[in-house]
């Protein structure tokens, strides 16, 4: 007879901090989509990170070879990292949003600052799990090229995400999501009472520098 077991282990996590800001008052938690890496995955958002505002990228924690390749792969396959596959989902959820609770209190001992949650794409699913499901307070939530995970239990999830600024971000020329899956996710949010807008930019299904400055100067206007 076989039996699956699970046991929670130490392991070592990487993440990539974009600016260097002493004492913000703003910080970014930026989850990365499918097959990235922290590192690539931050440099946009050196354009608005500043003395004011820190952002930290971490790195799913699972990561391959992104090649379709099935023989040896040398130093210069390319490697990508996942949040999660539907394999132990339970488990992988439950781990990376731990993970991301302890990122925080690890970068901001005491109570943080204002705190963004932002997803791209795969990224997006993490960080709604992350906003509902987590300990860190969320102040707000950015889905960028991505939606809420499509299993998230919205009246469960209810008292954590009544005052979370959502923010559905959708490239104009997005290939991957369509501005009718947003109107779908965005019924969803206010069919449970929670508050959730569409801010589209002009792009297609990547995070860039120019669109990410522009969504920091409209939500600065609006507070």
């Amino acid at each position: 007879m076989i039996r699956e077991h699970h046991l929670r282990v130490s392991r070592t996590a990487r993440y990539a901090l974009v600016g260097d800001a002493p004492d913000p008052s703003e910080t970014w938690v930026a989850c990365h989509g499918y097959r990235q890496l922290a590192r690539f995955f931050a440099r946009p958002f050196e354009a608005i990170a500043g003395p004011a505002r820190s952002v930290v990228v971490p790195e799913g924690l699972s990561r391959f070879y992104v090649d379709d390749d099935d023989g040896p792969h040398g130093p210069e396959a390319r490697v990508g990292a996942t949040w999660m596959t539907r394999e132990d989902r339970a488990a992988e959820i439950a781990d990376y949003v731990d993970y991301l609770d302890a990122l925080v209190s690890h970068l901001v001992p005491g109570p943080p600052p204002r705190v963004t949650a932002f997803g791209f794409s795969q990224g997006a699913a993490t960080a709604s799990r992350w906003a509902a499901y987590g300990r860190t307070e969320i102040d707000r939530l950015i889905l960028w090229g991505g939606l809420p995970a499509h299993d998230l239990d919205l009246a469960a999830a209810g008292p954590r995400l009544a005052h979370v600024d959502v923010v559905i971000a959708r490239g104009a020329s997005d290939e991957y999501l369509s501005a009718g899956a947003v109107r779908r996710a965005l019924d969803s949010l206010h069919g449970a009472g929670l508050p959730g807008r569409e801010w589209t930019y002009d792009g297609q299904h990547r995070v860039e520098p120019a669109p990410l400055r522009e969504l920091i100067a409209e939500l600065a206007g609006a507070r």
